[in-house]
């Protein structure tokens, strides 16, 4: 970026701020929301509501405040930015991405805190968890939404609920709901997703799944070890069956004497149509540390419903890592049975995006240096840190010049860019 560029990012962020005017009746209040993306945006060290508002030469209290009590339209603000991305950064090819981060915090007031799994130290910790809603197309990617998963203690506890502003309708979900719930917000203000595709702890949910296709949303979703299903689905009768005595079983039911389901790893394992398979390496992309390659075997299973019988039929592709053998990863997707091997990997190796996003979100704008005790503060604070963020990838898209298209996204129904290349 050449001094002429950076003399341009003001009059470029008093025009994007601009955006959101009328999600603030009042001036003052419009004025802290400046105050605090400024100093987001600033080289701060620390990018808590003290430390921005004594930059700015404002009490403390005034943004504290401005986040946990003043009168504003917080969903108004995030509707808008993804309006906003719809309208400038969407582009063919889009992909949705669903993941979670953690930031630990002292104490027992903050909402949501406790001791649980904190992906942040690979530990449990005493931390809060969001879930969040990524967006990616071509070099673009950034976080459309994000919402605080209220555990099951708090969510019992209505008292310490309101003693943190949590409304008495917010609580606890799974996880995997809280990001549908995401998802159904994004597609409500038109936001289209080509691909959808997320770890194994929203891709183990075989419910999220479901929902999924239910929405007509094309998914590559990684799935656990346990991931269960047939190859070849059992047969399932209608025929009703009734003992001499007692009740008669259930239908629909399996045909009887036909092979149970098993995990994906067993089927990798045992079952002969995958397991003499031969190992096919692609190049999936360049990393910070090299090339990364990937031998991969690719087979159509069904999957096993809720009530035991054959589901949805997938691709299951079986993806192992060439310098560590040991590293096996499974993802599956409900993509139309001709898509090739080297989009659904482009795909599944795609949430390096969302983690950037929450790397720089919180290395450059603060998003796990809020403090305080106010849901209402927090749930802000999110939206706020996506509409720094989003004015951060605008700077980069615009200014920062344009890059190779190698690592862009084939389409759904056909790989329109290039995808991941097959090594010989």
């Amino acid at each position: 970026m050449d001094a002429e560029q950076i003399r341009q990012l003001r009059a470029m962020l008093t025009r994007y701020l601009g955006e959101f005017d009328d999600c603030f009746s009042r001036r003052d209040t419009r004025a802290r929301f400046s105050t605090y993306v400024e100093g987001q945006l600033s080289d701060l060290g620390e990018k808590s509501c003290e430390p921005i508002a004594l930059a700015a030469g404002i009490p403390p209290r005034n943004l504290q405040e401005f986040l946990a009590t003043y009168k504003w339209k917080e969903d108004r603000a995030r509707e808008r930015l993804q309006e906003m991305v719809l309208r400038e950064d969407s582009g063919p090819n889009s992909i949705g991405i669903v993941d979670e981060t953690s930031d630990v915090k002292k104490g027992h007031k903050t909402p949501g805190v406790k001791r649980q799994w904190c992906g942040t130290r690979g530990k449990t910790e005493n931390c809060i968890v969001t879930v969040h809603l990524g967006y990616a197309s071509g070099d673009f990617h950034c976080l459309l939404d994000g919402d605080l998963f209220l555990p099951e203690d708090w969510s019992a506890d209505r008292e310490r609920c309101r003693a943190a502003g949590i409304p008495d309708d917010v609580v606890y979900r799974p996880k995997w709901k809280i990001a549908l719930e995401l998802y159904d917000r994004a597609r409500g203000n038109d936001v289209v997703f080509e691909w959808l595709t997320c770890d194994e702890g929203y891709g183990g949910k075989p419910e999220f799944l479901r929902e999924l296709e239910a929405r007509r949303q094309v998914f590559v979703a990684e799935v656990p070890t346990t991931f269960t299903g047939w190859i070849d689905a059992a047969r399932v009768t209608e025929r009703p069956f009734r003992r001499a005595k007692g009740r008669g079983r259930k239908t629909p039911r399996l045909v009887s004497g036909s092979r149970p389901a098993i995990t994906v790893e067993n089927m990798l394992k045992y079952s002969p149509a995958l397991r003499d398979q031969r190992w096919v390496r692609y190049h999936v992309k360049d990393g910070e540390k090299g090339p990364m390659v990937w031998e991969v075997k690719h087979i159509r299973i069904t999957v096993k419903d809720e009530q035991g019988l054959p589901g949805m039929r997938l691709h299951l592709v079986v993806a192992r890592n060439v310098l560590e053998p040991e590293k096996i990863k499974f993802f599956v997707s409900n993509a139309p049975a001709h898509t090739s091997v080297q989009t659904l990997l482009r795909v599944a190796f795609s949430r390096w995006r969302v983690e950037r996003c929450f790397e720089d979100q919180k290395q450059e704008v603060g998003l796990d240096q809020w403090e305080g005790r106010r849901w209402l503060g927090l749930k802000r604070h999110l939206i706020l840190t996506s509409v720094s963020y989003l004015f951060l990838a605008r700077v980069r898209k615009e200014l920062g010049g344009k890059k190779s298209r190698a690592n862009r996204m084939p389409g759904a129904y056909g790989s329109r860019i290039t995808s991941a290349e097959l090594v010989a």
